[in-house]
């Protein structure tokens, strides 16, 4: 008999308040580097750039400079909230018949469980990598919104990477849970595997620092001729050396022709407030479809019966239509593991940013004479040809990120998103909708079990949701029970800000049931 751990253990996060602005991130001493550049006068955008270039050393299993994303910004001044799309692409010389099905019944191991490719070159290795827009959309953000110097964001990160990682239990667990795959390649195995095993915790409580090969030089290069030296300078240079000598078709003009695109957030009513998204190929369209399928079914409230029967119902029409129709068809149209960054300032400016390598530890491809780990972006892509998603040469895919910034009365009010793949939407929409339409504080939306349904025939719910809860939604739908934990994670990792529109604090609150993951605040 399984045991009910409800009665077992109680796992809490006591939401931070903060007077000066604050950062919500999946490492804690990220988060506190966010919050030291809002301390010395930077604004959100500053601390978002600085915390995102502290993930990539300190949690590089996640995201980092090989990798792309999607920032939301939302000015305290009133401006429509904007966002840039720096996600990844297809290179221009990807052949989809160097991809072809492996014939068998078999599903591809990683999150989406498409039909299996020959060796799962879509999924790891040389081949799986599309073009990174990470250094684009830095490079976008800073240019229109920061106001510190460039060196200055990049200083933490630098200081970060000459240490090396810090090896805890979770960067320990990371790394142990990819060390198959982590073995096939010589600069992974190099850089995450020391003595071919992976790194173990020290017993006493100290922390060893694991080189990260050559992301320090890296970095300070970055910091002295700024992040365009990614896509056409030196480090450019390196990283395409680098990639076309283990087999992948990244291509100088691949990087050079890459842009960052500053485009219209989603503007999605809901409630007394407006959920701002990403357009195009991301989670953005797919939320809209779910929050309006719900609207006006989700009562006042803690959630019960009637609002996790509504989200169900609506996630599985969503998200049926999502995979059915949605893809990059023409790629002359308009276009389109994980972490999230949740910002506000003093002012009340706030950002939402998700950054992504796709899979934990992406590829499982290290630069050499970069360290830079790089993306598997090709796996978001359907290997089966004539479908809106299949691959294709230059083209865009359809990417799972979900940042949001809700405002009310015009002023930014939340930011949040969160990392799990396809889990990020079903998270997203549902601690909205526990704040907008069930008025919930922060703390008590992050607390409150949630399900998901994000593609499968069934909901898997929480195991602590209350017996009539579970009953009403068995009535209607496959359910399955699991409990909560640290890995696997199976509701997706939210992180979000808040401002309080009577003191004009700032809160800030992560996952719960991720240790590591934390919020800093500025005095």
């Amino acid at each position: 008999m399984q045991q009910d751990l409800k009665s077992s253990w109680v796992n809490r996060k006591p939401a931070l308040r903060a007077a000066g602005g604050a950062v919500a991130a999946q490492h804690q001493a990220a988060a506190a580097i966010g919050a030291e550049v809002l301390e010395r006068g930077g604004n959100a955008v500053d601390a978002a750039l600085a915390t995102s270039l502290a993930l990539a050393v300190l949690e590089p299993w996640m995201s980092g400079l090989g990798g792309g994303g999607l920032m939301v910004v939302a000015p305290a001044d009133g401006t429509p909230p904007g966002v840039i799309d720096f996600t990844m692409v297809a290179p221009r010389a990807l052949d989809p018949a160097e991809y072809p099905l492996s014939g068998a019944q078999d599903r591809d191991r990683d999150l989406f469980g498409w039909p299996a490719v020959e060796d799962e070159r879509n999924v790891a290795g040389p081949l799986a990598i599309a073009v990174p827009g990470q250094a684009a959309g830095l490079a976008l953000a800073f240019e229109r919104h920061a106001s510190l110097p460039w060196a200055e964001l990049c200083a933490p990160a630098l200081t970060l990477a000459r240490d090396g990682l810090p090896v805890d239990w979770h960067a320990g667990l990371r790394i142990a849970f990819a060390a198959r795959e982590l073995r096939r390649f010589d600069a992974a195995r190099a850089v995450y595997l020391p003595d071919g095993l992976p790194p173990a915790p020290r017993l006493d409580g100290s922390l060893w620092q694991l080189p990260l090969g050559r992301l320090a030089a890296t970095l300070e290069r970055l910091a002295a001729a700024g992040p365009q030296d990614l896509l056409t300078g030196e480090l450019a240079a390196l990283l395409v050396e680098d990639v076309q000598a283990a087999g992948g078709v990244l291509a100088a003009d691949d990087l050079a022709s890459y842009r960052a695109r500053p485009v219209d957030a989603l503007a999605i009513p809901h409630g007394d407030a407006v959920v701002h998204a990403a357009p195009g190929l991301t989670a953005g369209t797919t939320l809209a479809d779910a929050l309006s399928l719900c609207a006006g079914k989700v009562p006042a409230g803690q959630p019960g019966a009637a609002a996790y029967s509504a989200w169900a119902t609506a996630l599985f029409a969503a998200y049926e239509r999502r995979l059915a129709t949605m893809g990059d068809v023409d790629d002359r149209q308009d276009p389109g593991c994980t972490t999230h960054i949740a910002v506000v300032d003093r002012a009340g400016t706030m950002v939402s940013l998700t950054q992504t390598l796709l899979s934990l530890f992406g590829s499982k491809i290290v630069s050499p004479q970069t360290g830079i780990l790089l993306n598997n972006g090709i796996m978001w892509f359907d290997p089966r040809p004539g479908r809106p998603n299949s691959m294709a040469p230059g083209k865009r895919p359809l990417a799972n990120m979900c940042p949001v910034i809700a405002t009310r009365g015009g002023a930014p009010w939340l930011a949040l998103g969160a990392s799990g793949g396809r889990r990020i939407l079903p998270a997203v929409m549902q601690i909205a909708s526990m704040a907008i339409d069930g008025g919930q504080d922060l703390e008590s939306a992050f607390h409150a079990p949630r399900i998901d349904v994000s593609g499968e025939p069934h909901v898997t719910a929480d195991r602590r949701l209350a017996p009539d809860v579970l009953a009403a939604l068995a009535e209607r739908f496959e359910v399955r029970t699991v409990t909560p934990s640290v890995h696997p994670n199976l509701f997706a990792c939210p992180s979000a800000v808040q401002r309080d529109p009577a003191t004009g604090a700032a809160l800030a609150l992560t996952d719960p049931f991720q240790p590591v993951a934390g919020a800093a605040g500025a005095a």
